[in-house]
């Protein structure tokens, strides 16, 4: 299948039908999971509601959605573009095998997509969240040049540890991108 976006390291390409493997390996990582559900998503969840929302995505949006991310040695995790509610925004994410963590693909993935996001698919904002104790994740998110714009609190009816600290949101607009860019 062809390429989505290629980097130094990394290879993003659509998700099929049959890759549910390669997502119950993800999610069975309780590491992985541990600022997203604490939990390893069920196979049957991914098999019926994770890998069809991921497809539907590719159909519904163009230009947008998950994507596997694969190096010469193999599956490594996804990155993704998502719609938001504002059609100039979209939310740039990642999850990787805790065997590729601590290697720079998150931030490596992250830049290309956001550099993808205003010159490719023309969107004017992008925007990422994770939880305010998710210091590894926030590293990423300022290193792949989004900026904090706030910390806030969503209710939750089975709240993981540290939701107490609320949700951060980080963010670049075209303009302060392409500034800090050529800057």
């Amino acid at each position: 299948m062809d390429a989505y976006l290629t980097t130094e390291r990394l290879v993003l390409r659509r998700f099929a039908a049959d890759d549910v493997e390669l997502l119950v390996e993800l999610d069975s990582d309780p590491e992985v999971m541990r600022f997203l559900t604490g939990q390893p998503t069920p196979r049957s969840e991914i098999e019926d509601v994770v890998l069809p929302a991921i497809l539907k995505v590719y159909d519904e949006h163009p230009g947008l959605g998950t994507f596997k991310a694969e190096t010469r040695d193999g599956f490594v995790g996804w990155f993704g573009l998502q719609p938001t509610a504002d059609p100039g925004t979209v939310d740039v994410g990642y999850r990787l095998l805790r065997t590729a963590w601590g290697k720079g693909y998150a931030t490596e993935g992250t830049r290309a997509l956001i550099a993808h996001a205003f010159n490719g698919l023309g969107v004017q904002r992008v925007v990422a969240d994770t939880m305010a104790v998710n210091h590894r994740s926030r590293d990423v998110m300022r290193r792949s040049g989004l900026r904090f714009e706030k910390v806030y609190h969503e209710h939750f009816d089975d709240p993981l540890p540290g939701t107490e600290f609320g949700e951060v949101l980080y963010a670049t607009d075209r303009t302060t991108w392409e500034a800090v860019r050529h800057g």
